[in-house]
């Protein structure tokens, strides 16, 4: 299965942002807590440089909170502040204005000893498509300003949404899309939502899913289709499923394709319980590429 990514939206994503860098302090990086890498824009380190920035782990409530600790250590090790959010629910947001102030601790002691009234800190939202943009700036501004929805929105013109009196975030579209050269992330990427399944091959991703159950959450998922043991064939799973949940078709036959739509359902409505599809250790990140 090959899903691409269209670098012509890349560049015009790129060009936002770098536009607006200059009118704020600090960026709010959203990624997908099940997925902190696959959904972050490689080119990310490049487009912002130098500007502080916090990390904000997404729907962490879906995520393995065990595994969600192991990635706000990783990107403290590289210097970076990160924190788990529910946006959704509203969790974490006071955090995140606390997080932002002592980030940019510095720069507001270095304005306060030169006299400057301090402002509200001004940032901008950047993430991937589905990572919950416009669903974070709503809950910060406690009222519905930013549209939502599964496709990126359209801004059409610039605004500053206040958050209180201490922060106010640059309404762009700061959306950047995802470059999965790596089919892998792809797949995640996938399996997580944030690509429509009507360009899938749902089979060749269910496949990927229960190999990383097996490897991952064997336990879960022995006990959610009352396997004794993990058969090596993924085949004989998929059989397995298909008699215990009645997907057939004539003759008795397994409906491949109902067994691969219930397991993906099954995933998305956490009935696995919450799952983190990547740790730290089993990625093989460059030093340079966080």
């Amino acid at each position: 299965m090959t899903i691409q990514w269209f670098p012509g939206h890349m560049a015009k994503a790129r060009r936002e942002v770098t536009e607006k860098l200059k009118l704020v302090d600090i960026i709010f990086e959203l990624v997908d807590a099940r997925i902190p890498y696959s959904s972050r824009n490689p080119m990310i380190d490049e487009i912002i440089q130098h500007k502080p920035r916090l990390v904000l782990l997404n729907k962490a409530d879906m995520a393995d909170r065990e595994v969600t600790k192991q990635w706000i250590a990783f990107f403290k090790e590289k210097g970076i502040r990160a924190l788990a959010i529910n946006s959704q629910a509203g969790e974490g947001m006071k955090e995140i204005v606390q997080a932002s102030h002592e980030i940019l601790k510095e720069k507001l002691d270095r304005l306060r000893a030169k006299g400057v009234r301090p402002r509200a800190i001004r940032a901008m939202i950047v993430g991937i498509p589905n990572a919950g943009k416009s669903t974070l700036i709503n809950r910060l501004a406690k009222k519905n300003i930013a549209k939502t929805g599964n496709t990126p929105g359209v801004t059409k013109a610039q605004q500053w949404i206040k958050v209180g009196k201490e922060l106010e975030l640059l309404d762009t579209p700061g959306i950047l899309w995802p470059k999965f050269e790596d089919q892998e992330v792809g797949m995640k990427l996938a399996i997580t939502g944030a690509i429509k399944d009507t360009l899938l091959n749902l089979q060749d991703l269910t496949v990927y899913s229960l190999r990383f159950l097996e490897k991952a959450y064997p336990e879960r998922l022995k006990e959610r289709y009352q396997l004794d043991n993990l058969p090596d064939d993924v085949v004989a799973i998929f059989d397995h499923i298909g008699k215990l949940r009645g997907c057939l078709m004539g003759g008795g036959l397994i409906d491949y394709d109902k067994v691969a739509e219930l397991v993906i359902r099954e995933i998305r409505l956490e009935k696995f319980g919450p799952l983190s599809f990547e740790r730290p250790q089993d990625m093989q990140i460059e030093e340079n590429n966080v």
